[in-house]
């Protein structure tokens, strides 16, 4: 019992490192960044240059967020930001851009898997139990991640106008904020967290063209749950991470895989504000 909540919490913070950057853009932006994928993607590939380069592997971190600021910086200016007023299609450009993101990535460095390494290594014993330290160090990362995202939205000018946006962005507009720049900051922090839990996760699995779109499918579900908080997000990667994670261990791993999705279609289908307040 004591592994499998290990499991559950772990899987977790797992899950909220993935999703926070997809609920940072939707919450402002009311759409979903379907490059998402594509980024964590890039996130892998930058762990997997450092790891090549031989340098420390928790370089890894900031150079993967680096990279995915930068590039999502140049996305919202010249992809994303001219499709503003049509939803649909920016929803449509970014999935475009992340099949572009994948192919560029499988031309650059191959389609075989490849391998990053970690950043700790070893086990610890936690309630009895031999248990990763890389696993247990991502709770503390997520929690770490958690507080300063709350701290930016709620301590910062930045985030006060980002609040402003996300309740009323035309009222927002008429007080004087400048709603293009919080769209193009929220769209580069967005893509740099995106990055980032690319680098935090490889450790655990593997690097290749396609690891990112596995991760989109359930980080998608459990925005649309969790609306755009980061209270929900919490919730919605405890409930339902914790769901794939008792389903796989009694059923089978398949039907694991498919937990979040299901779970998520039906708890929409009865309280369509998922766990947000209503």
């Amino acid at each position: 019992m004591s592994a499998q909540f290990l499991d559950i919490v772990t899987t977790a913070a797992i899950f909220y490192v993935v999703a926070a950057g997809l609920l940072i853009i939707f919450g402002v932006m009311k759409i979903i960044n379907f490059a998402h994928g594509g980024f964590l993607t890039i996130g892998g590939y930058a762990a997997l240059i450092v790891t090549q380069l031989g340098l420390d592997p928790w370089l890894a971190l900031p150079f993967a967020a680096l990279v995915g600021l930068v590039i999502g910086a140049l996305v919202e200016r010249f992809v994303v930001r001219p499709l503003y007023a049509r939803p649909l299609d920016a929803i449509l450009a970014t999935w475009g851009l992340g099949i572009i993101i994948g192919q560029l990535i499988t031309i650059g460095f191959g389609r075989e898997v490849q391998f990053v390494q970690s950043p700790v290594q070893g086990a610890a014993l936690v309630l009895g139990e031999s248990y990763s330290q890389y696993r247990l160090l991502l709770v503390l990362g997520a929690l770490l991640l958690a507080a300063l995202l709350a701290a930016v939205l709620h301590g910062t000018r930045l985030g006060l106008m980002t609040r402003a946006v996300i309740m009323n962005e035309s009222l927002a507009r008429g007080l004087g904020i400048n709603s293009g720049l919080v769209r193009f900051a929220t769209f580069s922090l967005g893509s740099a967290l995106a990055s980032l839990a690319g680098a935090l996760i490889t450790p655990l699995s593997s690097v290749d063209p396609n690891m990112g779109v596995p991760w989109l499918v359930n980080a998608f579900m459990l925005v649309l749950v969790s609306g755009a908080s980061l209270v929900s997000l919490g919730v919605a990667t405890l409930v339902l991470g914790g769901a794939q994670v008792l389903i796989s261990a009694y059923g089978s791993p398949i039907l694991g895989s498919l937990t979040i999705v299901v779970l998520a279609a039906v708890i929409l289908r009865i309280r369509p504000q998922g766990f947000a307040r209503e």
